[in-house]
C-alpha cells in the first residue's frame, strides 16, 4: 500500500513500493497528461510538482513520495485558468503538445523561486525538458507573460 496526496486529494493505492508514479498516475488513477517519453528521466515529458519541485515521475518510486503533495498538470487548474497556462496559450506554445505538462510544471516551480526570471533562469530551469517542435522561443515568452500577469496579481 502507498499513500499519497495528488492533487490536493489523499489516495491509498494497492501498488509495490517502487512502481514508477509515472504508472500510478497514469495506469491506476488515470491522470494521463503527465507523459512517458524516455523512461531514464533524460525528457522531462514526466514531469510533476513534488512539494512545489519539478520531479521526473518516471524514475521515482510511488513510496518516495509517500505524504507529500504531488501535482500534475491536471491538479494545476482543470479551467486552465493559472497565469502559465494562460500564457501558454497566449503565445501559442504547443505544436504537437507532447511536452507541455512537464513545461508548464517546470515554469510554475521557476516562477515559484523566481517571480520575475531572466533568460538565464529560464533557459536553466527549462533545459531538462525537451521540446521536440523546438518551440523554446515561445516556451521563454510564455513564461515572462506569465510573470507579468502573476507580478500584476492576476492568478484567477
Amino acid at each position: 500500500m502507498v499513500n499519497l496526496i495528488i492533487n490536493g486529494k489523499r489516495q491509498e493505492l494497492d501498488v509495490a513500493a517502487d512502481t514508477p508514479l509515472l504508472w500510478v498516475l497514469r495506469d491506476h488513477l488515470g491522470l494521463t497528461g503527465t507523459k512517458y517519453g524516455c523512461g531514464i528521466a533524460a525528457c522531462g515529458a514526466c514531469t510533476v510538482l513534488v512539494d512545489g519541485q519539478p520531479v521526473r515521475s518516471c524514475i521515482t518510486p510511488a513510496a518516495a513520495v509517500g505524504g507529500k503533495s504531488i501535482t500534475t498538470i491536471e491538479g494545476l487548474s482543470a479551467e486552465h485558468r493559472h497565469p502559465v497556462q494562460r500564457a501558454w496559450i497566449a503565445a501559442d506554445v504547443p505544436q504537437c503538445g507532447y511536452c507541455q505538462s512537464g513545461q508548464i510544471l517546470s515554469a510554475v516551480a521557476l516562477l515559484s523561486a523566481k517571480p520575475k526570471p531572466t533568460d538565464r533562469d529560464i533557459d536553466e530551469a527549462m533545459s531538462g525538458v525537451l521540446c521536440r517542435c523546438g518551440t523554446y522561443t515561445r516556451i521563454r515568452n510564455a513564461i515572462k507573460h506569465a510573470s507579468r500577469l502573476m507580478a500584476k496579481g492576476d492568478v484567477a
